[in-house]
């Protein structure tokens, strides 16, 4: 063989020597990580039904310290808390020291202290739980249930970003009212044996206060954040105009997302993505009102997406808004790890895990059988609107690996 030949031989060799090296490096980096995934799943599966017990054995620490110390830039509680059971147990049953207003908002809410002066939003029940909200898909009252479905959703799917929510129940007479803000307690009064109050808020309204079954109200709870990570809030990018006739941009113009992508914070880091993870979780749960989102300040599009204020959802479990979905099937990239998770979960899978996390709550049960039957079928879209994506992109360019290592010193 001519030296000519033997060097354009030994050339070709090489080539593909390296391309084999790198094919084979890569696949064993995406098995890894698709391993990592299947093992984060199980661990979740395993972790899923959580008992609310009040000791905390093996520290000293109060459970409002060690909720305080799990938040982190990108999750607000880790993978792994043996103690979650007895923070949301406190939430639950710790004594009441103050009851205010709602922070600023279009929703009746309030604003309790607990012992030991723990903040935390009160949410009152508005509906039977087998009670369809018509209109449109952002109609209605909040509904507490949703807050607490909403967080074990959030745990299931492995986002691990909305602040922890759990039921519960107060007595307006004796819980709330001696321990009531001038301008709370002005608002409560007696609906034939029922005590009742509307609070303030953009629609709060005296004709259409929040009753108790007598003295005895239903609602959620949800936790404060620590007061050392404050929130910012940005405006969302695929937002409704919420007036009619008039659409959004997102809503008419199919390359939206690529001029999303030219702006901050979406133009790097895991902003994006996070919008993307958020659209699955608000088609999931049947949220359409996330016109804006809070993250933690000054973080340069570093931090998580917060998933605050989901209880616009689980409305009709009949109505599947396909809109939400637009982050998704307008950019068409989704986290692998999304990815593999959501297809863990079909098969019934969502719904028997949800029902599991969430029979442990107070207000148990939480939802009703026709919202958990549509968690699966929603599931069959989101995974359908993938494949839609990877037939007409490819995989390469629509599963994005984003993984970050979250430190909890």
């Amino acid at each position: 063989m001519k030296l000519k030949q033997r060097v354009v031989l030994l050339a070709i060799l090489l080539v593909i020597f390296i391309f084999t090296k790198v094919f084979l490096i890569d696949n064993l980096d995406t098995s890894a990580a698709n391993r990592e995934d299947q093992r984060a799943f199980h661990r979740m599966m395993a972790s899923l039904h959580v008992e609310l017990d009040p000791r905390l054995d093996h520290t000293l620490q109060s459970p409002w310290e060690i909720a305080a110390q799990w938040v982190v830039p990108r999750e607000v509680y880790p993978e792994e808390t043996p103690e979650l059971g007895a923070v949301m147990h406190a939430m639950t049953t710790k004594k009441i020291v103050k009851a205010d207003v709602g922070y600023k908002g279009t929703q009746l809410k309030a604003l309790l202290i607990l012992e030991g002066g723990q903040k935390v939003v009160f949410k009152p029940k508005r509906y039977a739980r087998d009670y369809v909200v018509e209109g449109e898909p952002y109609a209605g009252y909040d509904r507490h249930n949703a807050e607490v479905a909403a967080f074990h959703l959030d745990r299931i799917l492995g986002f691990r970003r909305a602040p922890l929510v759990v039921g519960r129940f107060v007595n307006l007479r004796t819980e709330i009212k001696p321990v009531a803000t001038e301008q709370l307690l002005g608002t409560f009064m007696t609906v034939g044996n029922n005590t009742c109050f509307y609070g303030k808020c953009y629609y709060c309204r005296e004709t259409e206060p929040a009753c108790a079954d007598g003295d005895i109200m239903e609602g959620s709870v949800t936790l404060w954040l620590p007061d050392v990570w404050p929130l910012q809030k940005h405006r969302h990018p695929w937002g409704r105009t919420y007036r009619e006739g008039k659409l959004a941009r997102w809503e008419y113009d199919e390359s939206y997302c690529d001029a999303v992508k030219k702006t901050s914070p979406y133009d790097s880091g895991p902003r994006l993505l996070d919008i993307i993870d958020t659209a699955i979780f608000d088609y999931l749960i049947g949220n359409a009102d996330r016109h804006h989102y809070e993250s933690f300040q000054d973080d340069e599009g570093a931090s998580m997406l917060i998933l605050l204020d989901n209880a616009k959802s689980f409305g009709n479990p009949a109505l599947d808004e396909r809109s939400i979905l637009a982050p998704l099937y307008q950019c068409c990239i989704i986290r692998v790890s999304t990815w593999n998770r959501l297809n863990y979960l079909k098969n019934g899978v969502l719904k028997s895990a949800l029902k599991t996390a969430m029979s442990h709550d107070p207000i148990s049960p939480v939802l009703s059988d026709p919202h958990l039957d549509a968690l699966d079928q929603r599931l069959l879209s989101i995974l359908a609107t993938v494949k839609q994506c990877t037939d007409q992109f490819g995989p390469e360019v629509v599963l994005v690996e984003d993984r970050m290592t979250l430190s909890h010193l």
